[in-house]
């Protein structure tokens, strides 16, 4: 279908603002100016029953942590979910509204972690500070009111990324066990070559020469892309990771890489549902306050985070 009529209206205010592509700014520049973007079409902030600040240490020196406890009493199934951004910008406050949301509707207490940008830190080092955070979630959910044996990952772009190479690295490394992780527009596989890389062109929306520019700060050797780390698309294997929610936008360069993704865990034994939102593009699920679809997209990973978190687990899949 075409460009939905709530993106096409977007897409005309973005022409009409003039403002130039992210990728064409400094770092800096581009840093601030996505935040100034993701708060004004977020939506208004739910709000949850508490929300605290706190750090963890890192293999780089400490991590920030915010942490959303939704209403009621008991430990709560714990939601570690990485924002997204190119690895490049975003911080807390990016997936704010996401993480409040996810937080009442899937009755959770979610922990979002500053971990490290590139250019100036590039790979793995984010991978690793989300790997260290799980870890220690995994050892203090308790702590902050959290059930450490319901514990799902999850995260949008860069963050899904983030969250699909944590998964990896967590069978690698024998702990921990997740009950789900959430992939939102994921990318996967750093050198795709897709239709949906070649197709996606617009200068006014996340295009082929925006994943280019987050990747040359994010790899400092572009060989790294081959790590499956870097490209989990590029995995040997994909068994016996924890059952996903794949979620993917139709005008997105990422689309393919996502759905081969969701198709690569499904033929490995993991249990998927993927979903392509018609008319949409990249960066929708954080577009709640301007996108009906971002609500509805929001709502479907809550519900699945829910499910799973509900669910008994699905054997052993590490240490926990």
């Amino acid at each position: 279908m075409p460009l939905h009529p709530q993106v096409q209206a977007l897409r005309a205010r973005r022409a009409a603002a003039a403002a130039p592509p992210l990728y064409e700014l400094t770092v800096d520049q581009a840093r601030a100016a996505d935040l100034a973007a993701v708060l004004a079409e977020a939506g208004e902030p739910e709000p949850v029953a508490r929300v605290t600040e706190s750090a963890v240490p890192g293999p780089g020196g400490p991590l920030p942590l915010r942490i959303y406890r939704a209403a009621g009493s008991g430990p709560q199934p714990v939601l570690l979910y990485l924002f997204g951004g190119g690895w490049t910008l975003g911080g807390l406050d990016t997936g704010d509204a996401i993480c409040r949301a996810l937080t009442n509707a899937a009755g959770c207490t979610t922990v979002s972690v500053g971990y490290r940008l590139a250019p100036e830190h590039p790979f793995p080092a984010a991978l690793e500070d989300c790997w260290s955070t799980a870890r220690w979630l995994a050892e203090h959910a308790a702590e902050l009111g959290g059930d450490p044996h319901r514990l799902a990952i999850g995260g949008d772009s860069a963050g899904g990324n983030l969250a699909a190479a944590t998964t990896l690295l967590a069978r690698e490394r024998s702990g921990p066990a997740f009950r789900h992780q959430l992939l939102v527009y994921p990318n996967t596989d750093q050198f795709a070559d897709t239709p949906s890389r070649r197709e996606n062109t617009d200068p006014l929306l996340f295009n082929h020469r925006s994943v280019d520019w987050y990747r040359s700060h994010y790899l400092a050797d572009p060989a790294h892309g081959h790590d499956p780390l870097a490209s989990p698309l590029r995995a040997a294997d994909l068994s016996g990771l924890p059952p996903a929610t794949v979620i993917t936008a139709e005008y997105d360069p990422l689309r393919d890489e996502g759905e081969q993704y969701a198709e690569r865990l499904r033929a490995a034994g993991v249990p998927v549902e993927a979903t392509r939102y018609a008319g949409m593009v990249h960066g929708f699920f954080a577009m709640a306050g301007v996108l009906d679809d971002g609500r509805t997209a929001l709502a479907q990973a809550a519900r699945r985070l829910r499910a799973a978190f509900d669910a008994a687990p699905a054997g052993d899949r590490g240490d926990g």
